[in-house]
């Protein structure tokens, strides 16, 4: 699956008007955070797209791939439930680690029976010891899930004095040796590469976008030179550059494919302020960078 158009990760307070894009043919897909949805009690607004023919792809935020453990069980059935439920073309999670100690022993027994919960996605070491790792649990949670898995790049403050490899160089190895497909986070990439003195776009060229199955984009702000992800600003001018200059790379890329093909799909993410008029607001301006639309944001 690789998704295509401009959208939304739906929120409640988004229900009417992603509702209102999927009627009018504007909506092919949307995401919804897995941990947020219980199977058994689907919100109207969500069951609603998916009669529709939208793509609900269940998220992920606690999978915790890049940790030493293998993946949840449980966890594994709540994303491959909800897939079957929705009939997603896939699932997606993140690329780090979020807990430490034993995963499933809540009843006191062994010597790591309490587990630590970091509260954030954390970035893991990029070495070859901890990739060995990260393969082997995306293996394990593939084999799981009857949908195919995209993985997201982080937003990560610092690196690891110990890493072996870069991020492009990172998710090029993850990519060839297990063939998931990726969920590139446009404003993760801007706010790790301003974290860490790099130039974004250079970077980003970089990254195997060939792999890609849709993208990311959020708001944040500057605080002095301090860039802050929030997820409840609007998309800072220098994200939406980085945008264009993804699509520029991928428009390239597709026209040495054979058939080509239009852009993998753009999801819009709010978690705080999620405003509707804001939230449409945000869309015209990603389908101003696409050019779906020519209107200026």
């Amino acid at each position: 699956m690789r998704a295509a158009g401009v959208s939304a990760a739906w929120r409640p307070e988004l229900a009417g008007m992603l509702l209102e894009e999927a009627r009018e043919g504007r909506l092919a897909f949307t995401e919804v955070v897995a941990e947020n949805v219980d199977p058994d009690d689907v919100p109207d607004g969500l069951w609603a797209l998916a009669e529709l023919g939208v793509a609900v792809v269940p998220h992920g935020v606690a999978l915790g791939l890049a940790g030493a453990d293998l993946p949840d069980p449980d966890r594994l059935r709540r994303l491959g439930a909800l897939a079957e439920l929705f009939g997603a073309p896939l699932v997606s999670e993140h690329i780090a680690f979020v807990r430490a100690g034993a995963v499933g022993t809540d009843d006191g027994d062994g010597p790591h029976a309490d587990v630590l919960e970091a509260g954030h996605l954390m970035p893991s070491p990029r070495t070859a010891e901890a990739l060995d790792v990260l393969v082997e649990n995306v293996r394990a949670a593939q084999a799981a899930l009857p949908v195919p898995l995209a993985l997201e790049n982080i937003a990560a403050l610092f690196a690891w004095p110990e890493d072996d490899y870069d991020e492009p160089a990172y998710l090029a190895e993850l990519v060839s040796r297990t063939g998931v497909r990726l969920v590139l986070d446009i404003a993760n990439v801007f706010a790790s590469c301003t974290a860490q003195g790099l130039d974004p776009a250079a970077e980003l060229r970089r990254y195997p976008l060939e792999a890609v199955a849709y993208v990311h984009v959020a708001g944040g702000r500057f605080d002095g030179a301090l860039y802050l992800d929030t997820h409840a600003d609007p998309i800072c001018p220098e994200v939406l550059d980085l945008l264009a200059v993804w699509r520029d790379s991928q428009r390239s890329l597709g026209s040495v494919r054979a058939g080509g093909g239009a852009l993998p799909g753009v999801l819009l993410e709010r978690d705080e302020s999620v405003i509707e008029s804001a939230v449409r607001h945000e869309m015209l301006c990603l389908r101003e960078v696409l050019a779906i639309e020519t209107r200026r944001c």
